[in-house]
C-alpha cells in the first residue's frame, strides 16, 4: 500500500461548505478542498436549505445529503473524480422532484 493510500484512508471531513459554484470540504489535517458544484448534479440543482442539511458518515469520511440521497466521499475528492452518477439515474431523479413541487397544496382550514 502506497503513502498516499494511507493518507487517504485517514484524512476525514470536519465540516462542508457549498458556494454558488463549488463545493468545499475541510479536513483533519487543517487543509480544505474543492470541486466544482457542477459535479454534483443533484447539489448544483439543490434548494439553499437543501444544500445546507448535511451529515458526515463514515466518520467523516464521507458527506451525506439526506434530502438529496447524495453521498461524496473524501477519497473520491482528493482523487478528483466526478458523480458516479448516471444521466438516466440522475433525469429519473429530476423527474421526481418535478412531481413533488407541482402537487397543488390543500389550503388549510
Amino acid at each position: 500500500m502506497s503513502s498516499s493510500e494511507v493518507d487517504r484512508q485517514s484524512l476525514a471531513a470536519t465540516d462542508v461548505r457549498l458556494t454558488d459554484d463549488s463545493l468545499c470540504v475541510e479536513l483533519s489535517d487543517g487543509r480544505t478542498i474543492s470541486a466544482p458544484l457542477v459535479w454534483y448534479p443533484r447539489l448544483s440543482r439543490a434548494t439553499p436549505r437543501e444544500r445546507k442539511h448535511w451529515r458526515l458518515i463514515g466518520r467523516g469520511l464521507g458527506v451525506h445529503w439526506p434530502d438529496l440521497d447524495e453521498d461524496v466521499s473524501v477519497a473520491n475528492l482528493l482523487a478528483g473524480k466526478r458523480s458516479g452518477e448516471s444521466q438516466q439515474s440522475f433525469e429519473r431523479w429530476l423527474a421526481g422532484r418535478s412531481k413533488k413541487t407541482s402537487r397543488p397544496r390543500r389550503a388549510k382550514t
